[in-house]
C-alpha cells in the first residue's frame, strides 16, 4: 500500500511540473522591436537633409548597393518636400492666388525634386551579417540644403514668371524700406 501511495505521489508531482513548468516556444506577446541603429532617422543638421536606406540582401556589396538605392529613392521624395515648403512660403509671401504661377511652381518642384543629387555623400553605413547568412546595411546620404536651394533658385530663374514676380517683391520691399528710411528724418 506505501508503494502505491509513493507511486501515486511521484506520478502526481511529475504531473504538476510539467503543468507548470510548460516551454514557452512563443515568446513574449506584443509587438517585437526591430533592430536599427541609433543614427538612423535622425535629421540633426540643419545643413543637411538626410535620407535613410537599408536593405537585406544575400550579397554583402548588393546590399550596400541596394541601401543606397533606397536613400536616394527617400531623398527625392525629401527634396521635393522640402522645396515644395520653400515655394509655398514664397507664394504667400507674394499673396498670388495666380493659377499660372501655381502651375509654374508644380513644375519647379518636380525639376528640382528629379535633379541629380550633386555633392551628396554616404556618411553613415553599417552592415550586418543575419543569422540565415544574409546581409542587412543601413546607410545615410548626406544632401546639403545650399545645392537644394541653388538648384531651386536656378529653376526659378528658368520660369520667368515667377522669377519676375519675385524680383518685383523684392524691388517693392526695397521701395518701403526706402520710404520708412526717409520719412523717419
Amino acid at each position: 500500500m506505501k508503494r502505491i501511495i509513493l507511486f501515486v505521489t511521484i506520478i502526481i508531482a511529475l504531473l504538476s511540473l510539467v503543468a507548470c513548468g510548460g516551454n514557452n516556444t512563443t515568446g513574449p506577446k506584443g509587438p517585437k522591436k526591430v533592430f536599427q541603429p541609433d543614427w538612423y532617422s535622425v535629421q540633426d543638421n540643419a545643413d543637411y537633409l538626410y535620407a535613410y536606406g537599408k536593405a537585406e540582401k544575400v550579397s554583402e556589396n548588393a546590399s550596400s548597393d541596394a541601401a543606397v538605392a533606397n536613400a536616394y529613392l527617400e531623398a527625392a521624395q525629401y527634396v521635393k518636400s522640402h522645396v515644395k515648403g520653400m515655394l509655398k512660403n514664397y507664394l504667400e509671401e507674394a499673396g498670388n492666388e495666380n493659377p499660372e504661377v501655381t502651375s509654374l511652381t508644380s513644375k519647379v518642384v518636380k525639376v528640382v525634386s528629379n535633379a541629380k543629387f550633386q555633392n551628396t555623400s554616404v556618411t553613415k553605413r553599417e552592415t550586418f551579417q543575419m543569422a540565415n547568412n544574409r546581409y542587412k546595411t543601413f546607410v545615410r546620404v548626406s544632401i546639403p540644403k545650399a545645392e537644394i536651394n541653388k538648384n531651386l533658385l536656378n529653376q526659378v530663374k528658368h520660369e520667368e514668371a515667377l522669377y519676375n514676380q519675385f524680383k518685383a517683391s523684392q524691388s517693392f520691399k526695397e521701395l518701403e524700406n526706402e520710404v520708412e528710411k526717409n520719412s523717419g528724418n
